[in-house]
């Protein structure tokens, strides 16, 4: 434990900073978010899915099809949304309803 300018900061292993000691665990740890997929499958950082249904991507000019995998997929927080990357589709956000877990 050590101290700055008379606050106590504590080394949180987890995430390798120095938090101060009176937060508190971290807000990702007191709040967690449980997404699902279409069929009510729990979604999870890193699985694999598959689109439901043809999906016009909004500023890329690209459709992806029914069918289309999309590999590891990052949760974001919110429990209708994920965040994943598609070939040249940068920051992709697609909403769990049209998801389907492999």
């Amino acid at each position: 434990m050590g101290a700055v300018g008379g606050e106590d900061f504590v080394y949180d292993e987890a995430s390798g900073e120095w938090v101060s000691a009176g937060a508190g665990p971290p807000a990702e740890a007191a709040e967690t978010v449980e997404v699902r997929d279409s069929v009510g499958n729990i979604l999870a950082d890193g699985d694999r899915v598959t689109l439901i249904k043809d999906l016009t991507v909004k500023g890329a000019g690209q459709v992806l099809k029914r069918g289309t995998v999309i590999k590891s997929i990052r949760l974001t927080g919110d429990s209708q949304e994920v965040d994943c990357r598609y070939e040249a589709i940068k920051g992709l956000v697609l909403r769990a309803e049209f998801l389907r877990k492999l």
